[in-house]
C-alpha cells in the first residue's frame, strides 16, 4: 500500500507499507490491505507506520485520510515526523496558546478553535516524543 501524508506546507511522508495506525476522532483504526474504502477525521496524535525490525511514528494535528484499493492518503493541519521534534520549542508554543486562550476576552469561534487545535497538537508530539525516550 502506497501512504502519502501531506500538509498545506508540504508532502511529509510517502512511502510503501504494510499497514498503518490512524488516530481518528473514533479510536485508533489499523489499515491493512484490502481495507474497505474509507473517509475518516484524523485528531491530534500518532500515525504509526510498523516496519520489520523499527516502526515509523509522527505526531500528526488534525486533518481527514481516505483509503481506496492500495493507496492511503492523509491530508493534515500539520505533521512531524518524531526525530524532528523539538521538544522545547514545542512545550513553549503549547503555553503561549493556552495563555492565550485563557487571557484573551473577545475570541470568535474559529479563533478559539485554533488555539484548541495548537494546544492538541504540541501534546501530541510531547507525549510522542517522551514515549520514544
Amino acid at each position: 500500500m502506497n501512504l502519502e501524508i501531506v500538509t498545506p506546507e508540504a508532502k511529509v511522508y510517502e512511502d510503501t507499507v504494510e499497514s498503518v495506525v490512524l488516530p481518528t476522532t473514533t479510536g485508533e483504526i489499523n489499515i491493512l490491505p484490502g481495507h474497505i474504502p474509507l473517509v475518516t477525521e484524523i485528531q491530534a496524535g500518532e500515525i504509526i507506520v510498523p516496519k520489520p525490525g523499527d516502526g515509523q511514528s509522527l505526531a500528526i494535528s488534525k486533518g481527514f485520510a481516505q483509503c481506496v484499493g492500495d493507496k492511503i492518503s492523509v491530508l493534515a493541519e500539520d505533521a512531524i515526523h518524531i526525530d524532528e521534534i523539538d521538544e522545547f520549542a514545542v512545550e513553549e508554543a503549547q503555553k503561549r496558546a493556552e495563555t492565550a486562550l485563557t487571557t484573551m476576552e473577545k475570541m470568535s469561534d474559529e479563533e478559539i478553535a485554533m488555539l484548541e487545535t495548537q494546544i492538541a497538537y504540541a501534546r501530541a508530539q510531547i507525549i510522542l516524543k517522551q514515549k520514544r525516550r
